[in-house]
């Protein structure tokens, strides 16, 4: 999920990382965000993701940063928990974007999805739960209360904590449809192909996820135990998802 922001830097390198980063996406991705997905394209994408850390981008590592000496019930520490989540924007076009989202701790990013499109995600510091899902094949529906739910598979349910290896979802898999809350102060450096867009039917779109036993009668096909499957049910853009732009510091991108 991303929101739109303007970008700035106050530093430039041609032989940086992000430089780096932007060439291959340059490379690896089309105006219309198709692209070369061979396996070597993808693994030398997430090689070089995997060698950022939070100093390439303009970052510092807040990962540490706790409430000690705010008090339990201080408003020092009420503020901090209602910090937003702060969205960067390194690059657009029409084929990709590069962008950070900055987590305070607790922070959430309810689950949302990324239609046809591929995500590469770096943590860059910190930890992050991730519970993901993928939409069943063929598509299973059902009616409550005057509104649909759609059957989905689990693919994620754990706390990545950096370093870790860059993780990629897919259009129909690799947990296309995923929620974030924050374990401890973090952030994720994203590359999305292709980028959300309106009028190119690119909407982000967000749910609710009910226990398979809520809906499910039996005489779907799943695979597995019940707990690997939720029905979910599309929502309005929650109006708690507080989240606000960010002036990027890092290295510039030259063209």
């Amino acid at each position: 999920m991303t929101k739109k922001s303007s970008s700035s830097s106050s530093s430039s390198s041609s032989s940086s990382k992000v430089q780096n980063l932007y060439e291959l996406c340059k490379n690896t991705f089309n105006s219309t965000g198709n692209h070369n997905s061979s396996p070597q394209a993808i693994e030398k994408l997430c090689s070089l993701l995997d060698s950022i850390d939070p100093g390439d981008v303009g970052l510092e590592d807040k990962s540490s940063d706790d409430d000690r000496g705010h008090g339990l019930f201080g408003i020092n520490r009420v503020a901090r928990w209602s910090q937003p989540i702060t969205y960067v924007d390194i690059h657009e076009c029409d084929g990709f974007t590069i962008c950070i989202f900055c987590f305070p701790k607790s922070a959430v990013i309810p689950l949302h999805d990324h239609p046809e499109m591929t995500v590469f995600s770096k943590l860059l510091y910190g930890s992050l739960h991730v519970k993901s899902y993928d939409w069943v094949e063929p598509p299973c529906t059902r009616e409550s209360k005057g509104y649909p739910v759609k059957l989905a598979k689990l693919a994620v349910d754990k706390v990545l904590t950096a370093p870790c290896n860059t993780s990629i979802l897919y259009p129909r898999s690799g947990g296309n449809l995923h929620h974030f809350t924050a374990v401890t102060p973090c952030a994720i450096l994203d590359v999305l192909s292709p980028p959300y867009r309106e009028d190119a039917g690119r909407m982000c779109s967000y749910y609710v996820d009910y226990p398979y036993s809520v809906f499910g009668n039996g005489d779907e096909k799943i695979e597995g135990k019940d707990k690997d499957y939720a029905w979910l049910a599309e929502v309005q853009t929650p109006d708690d998802l507080y989240m606000r732009p960010g002036v990027y510091t890092g290295p510039s991108i030259q063209p």
